[in-house]
């Protein structure tokens, strides 16, 4: 297997740093983000160096605060996207038939809709808040994960060593475990990483919209929003919570790049 290039070890650096400053967050290490630190609207400055908001709080804790939330709310909608994923492509590759039809026609129905038109459904009808940011997320990732993994899971099972397990009496539940889904953990792997980067599209477009996390509690998309009401007057208010939400989007990408060169080779293997 290749080893990860620069730039993927470039964007996996970018997001551990994202992911030490949501666990600083956590641990209260930006200072409490609801604290009125200064004067209104004042440019990134000692003290400050996000700038503040239009309350006088600091920008700083405030956006550690939002990489913590949408990390998390887009890490656990991809952990759920991932089970989903696994069991309905893995079942659907492997037996065929009528199965495979029922689980392919669903996914292309969900396929059909624009991802922020599908969010903001999902939204109207659970109400606006985490609950429906994390289901939009997962429906938005789970149609190209599950065809996917379908089609690992259907190159798998036509190999050599899961007809040997078959023939040898091997049940349904091991086959797929034991054989099938090992052979399949890298795309499922590799797509995890896009479907987090478009799990934290999702939860900043859906915020900024209104229909994600609401205030008083921050993520990317709420800041943003917030944000830009003060644009002309106060332009770091859209800039710090920007520039992290696109700066994570593309670590993401780039480090789904690297594993899926190293886990995925593009040359020609043969299936047996």
């Amino acid at each position: 297997m290749k080893r990860l290039d620069r730039l993927s070890i470039g964007g996996l650096a970018c997001l551990l740093v994202l992911v030490l400053l949501a666990l600083g967050s956590l641990a209260g290490a930006g200072g409490d983000p609801d604290a009125i630190v200064g004067p209104r609207l004042q440019p990134p400055g000692p003290g400050w160096w996000l700038g503040t908001d239009n309350l006088g709080r600091s920008m700083a804790p405030r956006v550690m605060e939002g990489v913590g939330t949408t990390l998390l709310l887009s890490s656990l909608a991809v952990l759920v996207t991932a089970a989903v994923s696994a069991t309905f492509g893995i079942v659907a590759g492997y037996r065929g038939g009528y199965l495979n039809e029922l689980v392919m026609r669903l996914v292309e129905v969900l396929y059909s809709f624009p991802a922020i038109v599908l969010a903001v459904l999902v939204a109207a009808v659970l109400g606006p808040g985490q609950v429906a940011a994390l289901a939009s997320i997962v429906l938005v990732t789970i149609p190209l994960m599950t065809r996917l993994v379908r089609a690992a899971a259907v190159a798998v099972s036509q190999r050599d060593y899961v007809t040997s397990a078959v023939i040898s009496g091997a049940r349904l539940p091991r086959v797929l475990g034991r054989h099938v889904l090992p052979n399949v953990a890298g795309t499922i792997a590799v797509q995890g990483t896009y479907a987090l980067s478009v799990g934290i599209a999702v939860e900043g477009g859906l915020s900024f919209l209104g229909f994600g996390v609401q205030p008083p509690q921050a993520s990317l998309g709420v800041l943003i929003q917030q944000g830009g009401t003060y644009m002309i007057a106060a332009p770091w208010l859209v800039l710090g919570p920007g520039v992290v939400l696109v700066a994570a989007i593309l670590a993401i990408n780039v480090v789904g790049d690297g594993l899926r060169d190293r886990l995925e080779p593009q040359e020609t293997r043969s299936l047996t």
